[in-house]
């Protein structure tokens, strides 16, 4: 009598080979499908949490509310937004950042944090450009200068020349505030800013005439500009406008001042390879979604689609130049 262990089938060459194949293939699959946390643990085994640090109904709010729906199918999860202002993008950024960097926390936050706050506020507990992970950029949108419609200041010209102008802006160091800022500074003229905590209320001051001016991205005032209730008179880029054609530029007009908006989205510093890779490949994957495209062409909102070092780079480099000008004026974003 053999033993069960004494006993053995033969196994032909070719279903070696198609096992092997299998197996192979099996691992591949599972190497595409997504990382693995520190657990081990599949990821993404439950929702992402994707915090929005503005109010409600601003343009970064509106562009995290696109991606967020765009990056879900990718991602094989959910992507509830959750709003959480304050001090540009601060407040809500450093919760995220301090969270477990599992990748079930992540955040938009925008250039003008890293490149102009710093020069209105000293924040030693500042969020760090070099200590988070940028897992996906996403856009760049131009300031541009709008009045009321009511206004009596037709023209750039007019504006600059009044005895004396209220500015909206979005908030202490935020391009709005920069931009108005030197622009007027350059041109002389006796203006004082009116800080808003985001581009809806700042809107929304306009459009009450309780300011003069303001400084916005195109998405936040855009259905106003062709509804007749705000005027555009100049943008603050280098080249015209291709939403805003018609409308000058405020260096066409002699003032040397070019201000931008950025968007990119982060996870907290120590976050898996794996993990950080999952997440860049899904949002890569959302910017193709078609209605993803069709919410920045109706937003009027441009792409900005490069990698994490040439991000950080452009943001470092914008900071330097910004500094040069504010030392250059003499201005006191701060309060």
């Amino acid at each position: 009598m053999h033993s069960s262990a004494d006993l053995q089938v033969p196994i032909h060459p070719s279903v070696r080979i198609l096992t092997a194949f299998l197996l192979v293939l099996l691992a591949g699959c599972g190497g595409v499908k997504g990382g693995r946390n520190d657990s081990g643990t599949e990821y993404p085994a439950r929702a992402v949490q994707f915090t929005v640090p503005f109010p409600p109904g601003g343009s970064t709010d509106l562009v995290g509310r696109a991606v967020a729906r765009a990056v879900e199918k990718p991602l094989g999860q959910s992507v509830p937004v959750a709003n959480k202002p304050g001090a540009n993008g601060a407040v809500g950024g450093k919760e995220v950042l301090a969270s477990a960097p599992d990748g079930y926390n992540i955040a938009l936050l925008v250039k003008s944090l890293f490149a102009i706050t710093p020069l209105a506020t000293k924040d030693q507990t500042a969020i760090d450009l070099d200590k988070l992970k940028i897992v996906g950029t996403l856009t760049t949108e131009d300031y541009v200068l709008v009045v009321n419609a009511s206004s009596p200041h037709a023209s750039l010209e007019d504006l600059l020349k009044a005895p004396s102008v209220k500015y909206a802006t979005t908030g202490v160091g935020t391009g709005a505030q920069l931009s108005q800022a030197l622009l007027f500074k350059s041109a002389g003229t006796n203006a004082t800013d009116v800080p808003f905590d985001g581009g809806a209320p700042a809107v929304t001051a306009l459009l009450g005439a309780q300011v003069d001016a303001l400084a916005a991205a195109p998405s936040e005032v855009m259905q106003h500009v062709k509804a007749g209730k705000l005027r555009p008179l100049a943008t603050f880029n280098e080249k015209r406008s291709s939403y805003l054609p018609d409308v000058p530029t405020v260096k066409e007009k002699g003032h040397d001042v070019v201000v931008d908006q950025r968007r990119f989205v982060v996870a907290p510093p120590g976050i898996p390879d794996a993990v950080a890779k999952k997440l860049a490949d899904s949002f890569t994957a959302a910017r193709k979604d078609a209605d993803y495209d069709k919410f920045l062409k109706d937003n009027f909102v441009e792409r900005w689609e490069v990698s994490e070092d040439e991000a950080r780079q452009h943001i470092k480099d914008a900071r330097a130049q910004y500094a040069a000008q504010v030392e250059k004026f003499g201005l006191r974003l701060g309060k």
